[in-house]
């Protein structure tokens, strides 16, 4: 393999594909990334066996071939490299060491045989359907943050993604939750998302998805299996395995009977609980919200260090109620709010609260209480 190819495009898809590669890895040839010169491009292929990315990028090719290489350390020897470089990739004879050359640098990296490398086949999909990249990045941002990171509870520890209908209209809705806290969006289901199954993607495919939907003029190719999901993102092809179980009855938990509205300014409140929970040893320690007419305190007690309140006008005019919640939490979801004010649905100390965004009707946040 004899390949020439500019440093911005090489640099720009080794982004995209070495970080699906794990840095301690028992089988060698997972810490590799695979090159295939073909044509006028350069396809790249990483794996952890659980998640596979893909991309072309466009190449001069004197000698068309492949082989594998160490992912990180090819990507950090082109991050190295000057701007506006070219950069020289060559085989020698034998297969065993690839070169890498641009101007005075010089590199040499050992090969690992590309027909030892693994292929996620991904078999045949049931359903596939386009989907803007705005509306994809829209349900993952509104929901990852609810992930379950709990090992034991494998089957929150991801996005579930299924159709629904809701007030006459089907949509595509993405939940997530950890059973503190549970984030639901919906978007309109694109046409041959009808009857799909319900899936749960993993963290890491989350993850990953998320740093590639980075231009909203994009429309993602989404199919899906039951044990498979393929997503087409421009020249980038990612497929994961998803998560087998089964994810919770997640309707059970949102209360339809909360009767008690209190509307709060979302920068004002973040603020508030961003200060008085500065005073907690730890972001989780709960933050008490003492609601009267038209006012809201916030108190923190710590036993080791003091104590914090502020007062903060607010849209209340129920009986008087005092309720705790986890500070890191109403952070997380008053992050997630685009609008100006956000509504809370209460019922008493003990039950879920339920939180929408004025400028979002798509989206739901459940928050569960916790005892002060």
């Amino acid at each position: 393999m004899r390949i020439t190819l500019e440093r911005s495009n090489l640099l720009k898809s080794l982004n995209h594909v070495h970080r699906v590669v794990e840095r301690r890895n028992t089988i060698p040839i997972l810490s590799n990334v695979l090159l295939r010169s073909d044509g006028a491009s350069l396809e790249m292929k990483a794996t952890d066996l659980d998640l596979e990315i893909t991309e072309a990028t466009p190449a001069q090719v004197e000698q068309a071939g492949a082989t594998t290489v160490p992912a990180h350390l090819l990507y950090d020897i082109v991050r190295k490299l000057p701007d506006g470089s070219e950069v020289l990739l060559a085989t020698n004879a034998e297969g065993t060491a690839m070169t890498v050359a641009s101007g005075r640098s010089k590199f040499s990296l050992q090969c690992l045989p590309q027909s030892d490398f693994p292929d996620l086949t991904a078999g045949s999909f049931s359903h596939s359907f386009r989907l803007k990249a705005t509306d994809l990045k829209m349900l993952i941002d509104r929901t990852q943050f609810a992930i379950s990171t709990e090992e034991t509870r494998y089957y929150l520890n991801g996005i579930f993604v299924h159709t629904v209908e809701s007030k006459g209209e089907l949509k595509l809705r993405a939940v997530a939750t950890d059973g503190h806290r549970l984030a639901r969006a919906d978007v309109e289901a694109p046409s041959g998302s009808e009857g799909m199954p319900g899936i749960i993607i993993p963290r890491k495919t989350v993850s990953e998805l998320q740093k590639l939907l980075d231009s909203p003029d994009l429309v993602v190719t989404v199919e899906v299996s039951d044990a498979k999901i393929r997503l087409t993102i421009g020249s980038i092809v990612m497929t994961s395995k998803l998560i087998d179980g089964t994810f919770p009855d997640y309707q059970r938990v949102i209360p339809a009977n909360n009767d008690k509205e209190l509307r709060v300014d979302c920068q004002s409140f973040a603020q508030a609980v961003d200060r008085v929970s500065t005073i907690s040893s730890e972001r989780g320690r709960a933050v008490k919200l003492a609601l009267n007419e038209g006012q809201m305190t916030l108190t923190v007690n710590n036993p080791d260090s003091g104590s914090a309140t502020e007062e903060l006008p607010v849209g209340y005019d129920h009986d008087p109620l005092e309720i705790g919640f986890n500070a890191k939490y109403l952070l997380d979801i008053t992050s997630q709010l685009t609008g100006t004010d956000a509504i809370f649905m209460l019922a008493d100390p003990g039950s879920p609260t339920l939180v929408r965004d004025l400028a979002a009707e798509d989206a739901l946040y459940v928050l569960m209480p916790m005892r002060v």
